[in-house]
């Protein structure tokens, strides 16, 4: 390690590694959030609107919660064989870039590196199984303003962030401002 270009390279290859890990780790985290938000429709009204959406998008409903007035589908998340694939590639390229480096830094290592991109088929193996999951969105619906003259509906929605933008956009939803 006495050359300074190799300790250059060195710091970023370590950090790039490091962040390649991070990356495929979090391809299959859970994403959830909850939010609320605000119709301007009628509690009957948007609940089938609601029961429709989710009974569209591959969701059943689960159970109903009298205690609590929430509603709970569940759907099955198949994984994407594109993010699979682009896990594996993307595993490929960042062994494939660590290999010369293991190999100038540790000769004897240097067939030990090159047998380090057959391993890049874990990261899509990793992915598949981990994203494949059952998705619960838990819904409460309740009425504002009864008195007032144009029906106001609150929803408390608690699902996977792309789920619930996906349902803001398709039923015109707007979330309440705190």
């Amino acid at each position: 390690m006495n050359n300074p270009v190799l300790s250059s390279i060195l710091i970023p290859t370590v950090l790039l590694g490091i962040g390649l890990f991070f990356f495929i780790r979090a391809s299959a985290k859970d994403r959830t959030e909850q939010t609320i938000l605000r119709s301007p429709q009628t509690e009957a009204s948007l609940a089938a609107q609601l029961q429709e959406y989710f009974t569209h998008r591959a969701y059943r409903l689960a159970k109903v919660e009298p205690e609590t007035e929430r509603a709970i589908f569940e759907g099955n998340v198949r994984p994407s064989w594109f993010m699979a694939i682009f896990l594996t590639l993307l595993a490929a390229v960042g062994l494939s870039c660590a290999m010369p480096i293991v190999s100038i830094l540790a000769p004897q290592l240097a067939g030990v590196a090159v047998g380090l991109v057959a391993l890049s088929p874990l990261a899509g193996i990793f992915y598949w199984r981990k994203a494949d999951r059952l998705e619960r969105v838990s819904l409460k619906i309740e009425a504002l303003d009864a008195g007032n003259a144009t029906p106001q509906t609150q929803v408390t929605v608690r699902g996977h962030r792309d789920e619930l933008a996906n349902l803001k956009q398709a039923l015109s939803l707007r979330p309440i401002e705190d």
